[in-house]
Parts: C-alpha cells; structure tokens; sequence
C-alpha cells in the first residue's frame, strides 16, 4: 500500500535534489531517507533519482511523481483534519463574501444560529461587491458568497435562491405620503429620492418592478446616491427626502421618525443566492454548513410560493 509519509519525503527530496538535506529538513537521518526512497521504488516497479554522487536528478517517472503526489498528500492531510472533526465535534474556519444587506443584516442572526450549533466552527465574513465574491469563489479564497445579482455566474459555481428581501418605501414622518398609508405608483415622480448605487441589487430591482408599471427609473428625481441601505435610512429620517429599502433594514434598526408607505399594486422585492464552487470537493464543515442553510434552524425562509429548489447553473435557471 502506498505510504503518505514515503511520498512526503520524496517530495522533499524531489525539491532539494539531496537526501542529506532532505534529512535536515524533515529531522531524519539520511540513510532513513535514502531507505524510505527505496520503499517507493520497489513499490513502483522504477527508479526516482538517478544517482551521480552526492548529486540527484528526477527520472522521467520521478517527474511523474513528483506532479502527482502533491495531490495525495494533501488529500491525506484532508482525511486526517476530517476524521478529527468527526471524533472532536465538528471544527473549521468557513470563509463567507457578502454583499451589504445580507453582511450586516441577514449574517448576524444566521452565524449566531450555527455557531450555538457548531462552537468549534470559526466563520470570516468579509462584505464585497459582487464581482469579487465571485472571482474569490473562483479563486477558492471564499467557500461562499451571498449576493443578490448572478449575472456573472460562470460553470464552476453553483446558485441556489436562498432568501426573498423585500424593499419598501420609507419616507420621514413629516411627509405627505407618510399619512396617506398608500399611494398610486405615478406619485413616485412627485418624490425626491435617495437611492443606491446603479451597480447594486437593490437598484436593479426598483428598475424591474417600476418597469412593471411602465415607470422607467431614470424618471425618478435623484438627489443623492448612498452605498447602503442604512444610509439611505437614517438620511431619509433627517427629511431630505425618501428612498427604497430592505424591510430587514427597518426590522433591525427599528428607526423612529420614519413611515412605511405602501405602492398600490407595486411589490418590489429581490432574491438573495448562495453561491459556491462545485468544482472545489467541500471538506464536513462546509457541507454541513450548506445543510445548515436549508434546514428548519435556518431563521429565515425563502420567498413565499417560490421553489425551494431552484438552482441557477451557467446563468440559467432550473427548477
């Protein structure tokens, strides 16, 4: 049976072209090493090195080697920190990109929920903008990302709607429309507005849905662009003017001297996905986190009469 050890010091020997400092690098002595290369050459039927001296050279089938057990010794190390988990409780460290609302207002809750779970789990969660979620997803330096845009989806990753954020029409208490309760969607012209970058999700959607009423959001009088929600808030509550958004903003803040105006028959909303790499093998933690997301301990739930199941592959959505 091949021997992990046997190929970490091949490695070793296959990078210093030298069993005497192979041996100081691992603390062996040198004819160990000399016999653990032995073992492996017997093993495999071929010579690794050829000899001249006190100087090594790989074979061809030593090249081979050398290109194939990286992949196996890693893998084995993977065994060996998976395997502990299984006997210590589950452990790991899960890296988690964000765009802005789910980062501060949909991550809290759910991380304190897994971790209550899993305390041995350590979770680094960094708010990014989409293309870079997705380029660090691509890159393996994130196992997931939560964002509310997939136009950048690429066969490697795999989407699946997770949540539906709801946004709303916020205005200060002072404002016409904050004792009206409800207005016609044409009454949004007569407003000036404070609202999100046009690269945001959250942009996106207000263009979908007021497209839906033939209103084109370039007709909206714009006086200030913010880069988060909980600007756009707290700058709609000093009465500069009114804005869009996440209901979850208003949940969690709870802000006084604002009003919430509905937009007859107007319902604006977006879907937030959770995205990783298949291409990646996901270790126990990352699986069981993925798990975790869809189960009834999950404290949020998705979009009301949606599939639960909807999986988006290369830009394309399957139910």
């Amino acid at each position: 049976m091949l021997d992990i050890h046997q190929l970490l010091i091949f490695l070793t020997a296959a990078e210093t072209l030298s069993f005497t400092r192979t041996a100081q690098r691992l603390h062996m002595t040198q004819p160990s090493v000399s016999q653990h290369i032995q073992s492996l050459e017997r093993h495999f039927g071929c010579e690794l090195f050829v000899r001249n001296g006190r100087n090594l050279e790989l074979t061809d089938a030593g090249l081979k080697l050398a290109s194939l057990a990286p992949e196996a010794v890693v893998l084995s190390a993977r065994i060996e920190s998976e395997m502990a988990s299984l006997k210590r409780g589950l452990v790991g460290h899960l890296l988690i990109g964000c765009s802005t609302t789910p980062g501060k207002y949909i991550m809290p809750k759910l991380l304190t929920n897994f971790h209550d779970r899993y305390p041995r789990v350590r979770v680094t969660c960094n708010v990014l903008h989409q293309r870079d979620a997705v380029k660090f997803l691509l890159e393996g330096k994130l196992h997931f990302s939560l964002t509310s845009l997939i136009e950048e989806l690429t066969p490697e990753l795999e989407t699946v709607r997770f949540i539906c954020d709801r946004l709303i029409l916020i205005t200060p208490q002072s404002h016409p429309w904050a004792h009206k309760g409800e207005i016609e969607p044409e009454r949004l012209l007569e407003g000036r507005f404070i609202m999100r970058e046009e690269e945001s999700g959250s942009y996106a959607a207000i263009r979908s849905a007021l497209a839906e009423k033939d209103i084109s959001i370039h007709e909206l009088d714009t006086i200030l662009t913010l880069g988060n929600a909980e600007a756009i808030a707290l700058t709609v509550r000093e009465g500069l003017g009114v804005g869009f958004v996440s209901e979850k903003v208003v949940e969690c803040l709870g802000l006084e001297g604002i009003a919430v105006v509905q937009i007859k028959d107007l319902v604006i909303k977006r879907d937030i996905f959770i995205t990783r790499n298949k291409r990646q093998q996901a270790t126990i933690t990352q699986s069981t986190f993925w798990d975790f997301l869809f189960s009834p301990d999950n404290p949020f739930r998705l979009c009301e009469n949606e599939p639960t199941n909807l999986l988006i592959s290369r830009g394309v959505y399957e139910n």
